[in-house]
């Protein structure tokens, strides 16, 4: 038994399968591969996380926030980037896991990456509802609470659960359900629509960041780090910086908070197997969304932080609160439509990752081949596991209370990428003759260094994080013992069924 929990998939059979039938198509570039990195990246975090952030959590000393977690991604970044040019399938951390480190650290990534892209994708669609909500009353309508909200709301003061007056999160389900649609009918026609709506957002942020610099007082960057450069604690033990409310605080408090604004990047390597030449538009997409995306967002921070001073910051509305303290409320409207087109890029990427990580669960008979394997025979899409995750995203964002779940994704992620990074350090030593047309640089330090900053991170959420994904990798444990160790692959292969 021991021996098929820690079996690896040979890396000639992965390479095999790419010669198949049953394969998606290869229509995107590098452009399009970015496009799809910046329109995961950047979402409404960008509007909203930000004030929250500075104000709660980091002060000003959020822009080195956001360049500790962009550094953290762009480590995670160049170890993806050398799998996806090795092994240009669909399955991002999933396959490479399952080439390097067996079949129940395969399993457990994979069910993680699903937690990650189901569990964002709810949090954006509910974000995107709010956003659309509050470009409502400008032009004269109001939703009934029992339309615009869920039954069930989470009070992060207090840690309980209370009732609310709503009964379903309409907006939000019904955004779940068009970007489901546009999923299942292709890849091309998802690329182009995301494209649209990460130029529309981009436009957005740029307005923010050159016209929002004209309002900049340096005085109000002072003290840069109140609530200092810490922010580490194990299980509810502070081992660095101070704590708030039971919670850490401090510059690492924040970048592991703002986190969630980074994820997004590693679905570009899921995709890999629809790019027209994975080797290299795959290492372009990844890092260059990367590196886009860290400069907007510490423009971003200092421009907020910079026009008002942290402790005045809306927690709810930091940006367009801010352009309104200066007298520029005519932005809010802007920065509203450009929130809702951000949202919806984030929420077609997410939502377009999650199928594919199925697909290549499927290959492997880790779950049912039937049902999560088929490819439509015209869109060439996953178009049943898309409808499947669409409707359980529209369950979520609609009668959940999605915002207790939020940091869990944060934890979930890092956890994977803290495995591709130990994954590059073993291929390296287990297949040093492997083809690499993209060779991650400097190794072992980068990968080294993403596995410490990745448990950096993950050490600065507060604890309940934890309690959760354990919680949710049991829960996968056991669906792996009850199924998936009878019907994979390899189990069938070693024993000539």
């Amino acid at each position: 038994m021991a021996s098929q929990l820690f079996a690896r998939k040979p890396l000639s059979l992965l390479l095999e399968e790419m010669k198949g039938e049953n394969r998606l198509r290869r229509i995107l570039g590098p452009v399009q591969l970015t496009s799809l990195g910046v329109g995961a990246i950047i979402g409404a975090g960008i509007f909203v996380a930000t004030g929250s952030a500075a104000r709660n959590e980091a002060g000003p000393s959020l822009m080195v926030s956001y360049m500790v977690a962009g550094l953290t991604c762009v480590f995670a970044a160049l170890c993806y980037a050398e799998f996806a040019s090795m092994v240009p399938v669909a399955g991002s951390a999933y396959t490479y896991a399952y080439a390097t480190l067996g079949e129940m650290f395969a399993w457990i990534i994979g069910w993680d990456l699903v937690l990650e892209y189901a569990v964002g994708s709810a949090t954006v669609a509910n974000g995107w509802s709010s956003f659309f909500q509050s470009l409502l009353p400008k032009l004269g309508i109001a939703l009934p609470d029992v339309i615009a909200r869920a039954p069930i709301a989470y009070d992060p003061n207090t840690g309980h659960f209370i009732a609310t007056n709503g009964f379903v999160n309409l907006p939000a389900v019904i955004v779940t359900a068009i970007v489901t649609a546009i999923l299942v009918k292709g890849i091309q026609e998802s690329a182009s629509f995301n494209a649209v709506m990460v130029g529309v957002k981009l436009a957005a942020v740029l307005f923010v960041i050159l016209v929002g610099a004209f309002y900049i007082n340096p005085e109000n960057w002072k003290p840069f780090a109140p609530f200092g450069w810490g922010g580490i604690s194990v299980f509810g033990h502070t081992v660095w910086g101070e704590t708030l409310a039971g919670k850490p605080v401090g510059m690492l408090a924040g970048a592991a908070i703002i986190f969630f604004a980074y994820i997004g990047f590693d679905s570009v390597s899921t995709h890999a197997e629809e790019a027209r030449q994975p080797n290299r538009d795959v290492p372009i997409g990844i890092v260059a969304s990367l590196i886009i995306c860290t400069i907007l967002y510490v423009a971003v921070v200092a421009v907020l932080t910079g026009m008002v001073k942290y402790t005045e910051i809306d927690p709810g509305a930091g940006v367009s609160m801010a352009f309104s303290s200066v007298g520029l409320g005519w932005a809010d409207a802007i920065i509203a439509i450009a929130g809702v087109a951000g949202i919806t890029s984030v929420l077609l990427v997410m939502m377009l990752s999650g199928p594919r990580v199925f697909l290549a669960m499927s290959r492997d008979g880790m779950v049912p081949k039937g049902f999560f394997g088929t490819v439509h025979p015209r869109f060439r899409t996953p178009h049943k596991s898309t409808i499947l995750i669409g409707a359980f995203v529209a369950v979520l964002t609609g009668f959940l209370p999605i915002d207790a779940l939020l940091q869990m994704t944060n934890i979930g992620t890092l956890f994977a990428f803290a495995i591709v990074c130990a994954a590059v350090l073993i291929m390296r030593k287990k297949h040093p003759e492997a083809e690499r047309p993209f060779r991650c640089p400097l190794v072992p330090v980068i990968p080294i260094l993403g596995i410490i900053l990745c448990l950096v991170l993950m050490f600065s959420l507060p604890t309940e994080n934890w309690y959760r994904l354990i919680g949710w990798l049991l829960l996968g444990l056991g669906i792996y013992f009850a199924y998936s160790r009878h019907h994979s692959v390899l189990a069938r292969l070693r024993t000539g069924d």
